[in-house]
């Protein structure tokens, strides 16, 4: 049966104000009245879902599933007894089915407040904060605060160029742990710790997770701001969480992201909670009170000579490799990378590479941004699309000065003057080859 234009009327009503409760308890009520049962009992279900405690919506939902209205029930005359304080009614008329009128409207008005949101959710209350358990990890159910991240399909062959620092890898810290016959042979513990130090944007954090899955490890990413906290104490637990869900996530790469911050010079910090971060970083990393075996702690700097010396003592961060702006190869792959998605025309990649040399990683991303940019605003102004030419890819890379360039020009006066115990050799030696000195 079609609608009668008031009914029509009043639906247009409904949807430009669906918030008027008796708008919308009206409409419902003309719509039982002409027999659209299904309809009404829609409209008051949305009703209902706006203000679940309304009597009217109640009385008309009762009377759309065919029950009684909500009446009140007549008390019974006692003369010989007083009469009973007046008490509240159920909201829930008498006699009706309140299990069936859920079924009919399941569906059409969302659950609420039936079950607590789960946790993670956004509207989930924070659970309180749990006592530590017996091992002192703040988690008795052996669950962790701790994002881990399972072995990805990422590896050192997907790194571009770069091959020796993948030597250096290998035969420092992978051939070891691919080996354990050999290993156990020669008495080599499944442990280590290696400083990845170099200008900023040139992949350290993209190596780290590429040796976590030549390693089939677990992955867990550290920052200051995840471990500091203003409460005293706090830190060096954390410091200690993160350990400790390594050791039961074990294999496991712990990657201590900024080491300059984690583990700054402890006679230059003023902030004693820092400084007993750092203690605890030393403790953890020594594994005293608990066995580090499968822990792998990888961490980076753009600043080495401001990480504590105790750090890169013997047995703890040990190792050190120097990681440098991307080489011709890998630079043509991170070039080839960032343009594959994007539209591009009669790009000689041979010559953009020999012009970005010394470009970080971050550098060559931005230079690709950039010639896009351009590429957009043009098509933009003139209301015909082009292609992204040589012309934008040249005039970006001249345009945008290599970030690494003031990294060098600090780094180069530490490796003539403060390289103790030949701890920068690697670097001079680039600085020498590349005529920086």
């Amino acid at each position: 049966m079609p609608d009668s234009p008031l009914i029509r009327s009043l639906r247009s009503a409904v949807d430009a104000a669906p918030r008027d409760l008796p708008l919308r308890l009206h409409l419902a009520q003309l719509l039982l009245d002409a027999g659209h049962l299904d309809a009404a009992v829609g409209e008051v279900a949305v009703a209902l879902s706006q203000a679940p405690a309304d009597p009217a919506a109640r009385a008309l939902m009762a009377r759309a599933m065919g029950g009684a209205a909500p009446a009140a029930a007549e008390a019974p005359a006692a003369a010989e007894t007083p009469a009973a304080p007046p008490q509240p009614q159920s909201p829930r008329p008498a006699g009706f089915d309140w299990a069936a009128a859920e079924e009919e409207v399941e569906g059409v008005v969302p659950t609420r407040f039936v079950a607590p949101p789960a946790p993670g959710t956004p509207d989930a209350p924070r659970a309180p904060e749990a006592p530590l358990a017996a091992d002192g990890s703040g988690d008795p159910g052996g669950a962790s605060a701790w994002d881990v991240e399972a072995p990805e399909g990422l590896r050192l062959a997907d790194v571009g160029g770069m091959q020796e620092v993948k030597d250096r890898l290998e035969a420092a810290f992978l051939a070891p742990m691919r080996n354990p016959e050999l290993r156990r042979l020669y008495g080599k513990s499944l442990r280590g710790g290696l400083l990845l130090y170099g200008p900023p944007g040139c992949g350290k954090t993209f190596i780290a997770r590429a040796v976590a899955g030549e390693l089939g490890a677990n992955f867990i990413s550290v920052s200051i701001s995840d471990v500091l906290d203003m409460w005293i104490g706090n830190s060096e637990r954390n410091m200690h969480e993160v350990f400790a869900t390594a050791r039961r996530k074990a294999p496991c790469v712990v990657f201590l992201d900024e080491l300059d911050a984690l583990g700054a010079k402890r006679s230059r910090t003023q902030h004693g909670g820092l400084r007993n971060t750092v203690n605890q970083l030393l403790t953890e990393l020594d594994g005293v009170g608990d066995v580090n075996e499968g822990v792998f702690v990888l961490a980076a700097t753009n600043v080495p000579w401001d990480v504590d010396l105790a750090l890169r003592r013997p047995g703890r961060l040990d190792r050190t490799l120097l990681v440098l702006p991307p080489d011709r190869p890998a630079r043509e792959a991170i070039l080839r990378y960032h343009l594959s998605q994007r539209p591009i025309a009669s790009v000689d990649l041979g010559k953009l590479v020999k012009i970005t040399d010394g470009f970080s990683g971050a550098d060559l991303a931005h230079v690709c941004e950039s010639a896009a940019e351009s590429a957009l605003l043009d098509s933009a102004r003139t209301g015909s699309v082009r292609m992204i030419g040589m012309a934008d890819l040249l005039a970006a890379a001249k345009a945008i000065r290599p970030s690494t360039e003031a990294w060098f020009a600090t780094a180069r006066n530490v490796a003539m003057f403060a390289n103790d115990g030949g701890t920068y050799d690697d670097l001079l030696t680039y600085l020498r080859k590349n005529g920086k000195l």
